[in-house]
């Protein structure tokens, strides 16, 4: 029982801290050449905004994306809606005349759907893609296909900026910082695995295969990594978006993005086989497999330490620290002006029950195809 007890402890302890502390050594004998992300490229692009009932954002969204500074020749417009149904596509017509073109599924069929619909019509060498609650500095797309200036990059990702109503970091805020930490060292290290949904760019060849139930942002650094390119965070490519208002549906669209998650991850297992694709492989079970293990360590842990609590003394004192940690993940749960102290344990309980749920319905066969952007 002990053993159980410690190596779940050290899973969880390597999962947060351990992969990091181990990437940020590496990292420290890496040197890549950054010289030709530095350098002005500017190939031909099509930005692809994808949308689902998004009437009351849409205008905002346009307004952002036509301030946006590049090569009017060199970059076309696409809105991908997801056959909308509450005037989203009537707004976007509006804005034909100035260079902005909508592409309508046939039918509802979910977010990646609507994204292969607009790339058989994409001109761009770089696939830009963008939510609409994601809003864009000006320079935002220059600055993110910079990257492709190296030819070893296959896609790059935006860096997140997670605010609440009045412009402050929130706990989940603080849980992205670390998130884009990490990312950082994977890309001096070697690539990253993953990239934020909301806002990234790849070459056109690695939008070509785009299966509807896995997420595009996931697929697409698979992709790049079959290719023999790598993915990249770029810490100047900003995408800012306001925190979810409806708790219960951010939950469930974590839910759903893990479940995805997991589902590309085992549709193609060799992923993680180190003699097929090396440091990545190490990388993907690091970052993603451990990570979504984590609620079984947790639970592990826990189970083990009330067991162990009641033969020897010094384990009632690691189990008290367990159950102060999730006192002040509860408290967390239930105050609005929750402090930093209340919000990371809260989130990171959330995020574990989010991946515990997802577990449930990946093992019982359930899948996700449409999607319903969260109120922001």
């Amino acid at each position: 029982m002990s053993l159980l007890f410690w190596g779940s402890v050290l899973a969880v302890l390597y999962t947060y801290f351990g992969y990091p502390l181990i990437l940020l050594i590496i990292s420290r004998y890496t040197r890549r050449d950054t010289s030709l992300a530095q350098r002005a490229y500017t190939p031909s692009v099509t930005l692809i905004i994808t949308a689902h009932n998004e009437a009351a954002r849409i205008e905002n969204k346009l307004q952002n994306t036509l301030e946006l500074e590049y090569p009017p020749e060199s970059m076309e417009i696409i809105v991908a809606s997801d056959a909308s149904t509450d005037g989203t596509d009537e707004t976007v017509r509006q804005y034909a005349q100035r260079g902005i073109r909508l592409v309508r599924s046939p039918r509802r069929a979910g977010k990646e759907f609507a994204q292969k619909c607009a790339i058989q019509e994409a001109r761009g060498d770089v696939i830009v893609f963008s939510d609409v609650a994601t809003i864009l500095d000006r320079h935002a797309i220059r600055t993110i296909v910079s990257n492709f200036s190296d030819p070893k990059v296959g896609c790059v990702s935006s860096e997140d900026r997670f605010i609440d109503e009045t412009g402050r970091v929130s706990g989940e805020g603080a849980y992205v910082r670390y998130e884009m930490w990490l990312r950082s060292l994977e890309t001096k290290v070697h690539s990253l695995v993953g990239l934020s949904g909301s806002f990234f760019a790849a070459r056109r060849l690695l939008c070509l295969d785009w299966p509807a139930d896995i997420p595009s942002d996931f697929n697409t650094l698979l992709n790049a990594i079959r290719h023999g390119y790598r993915g990249v965070n770029d810490p100047k490519s900003i995408g800012t978006y306001t925190n979810i208002k409806d708790e219960t549906r951010e939950f469930q669209r974590k839910v759903r993005t893990i479940t995805r998650g997991i589902s590309a991850l085992m549709h193609d297992p060799s992923l993680m086989n180190p003699l097929r694709y090396g440091i990545f492989s190490w990388q993907i079970i690091s970052h993603k497999l451990m990570r979504w293990l984590v609620p079984l360590f947790l639970v592990v842990t826990l189970v083990m330490n009330v067991i162990l609590a009641l033969q020897r003394r010094w384990y009632v004192l690691i189990l008290s620290v367990q159950a102060a940690f999730y006192g002040l993940a509860l408290s967390g749960s239930r105050h609005a002006d929750r402090s930093l102290l209340l919000k990371i344990p809260y989130y990171f309980l959330q995020v574990n029950r989010a991946i515990a749920v997802a577990w449930l319905k990946y093992l019982k066969g359930e899948r996700y195809v449409t999607w319903t952007p969260s109120a922001r």
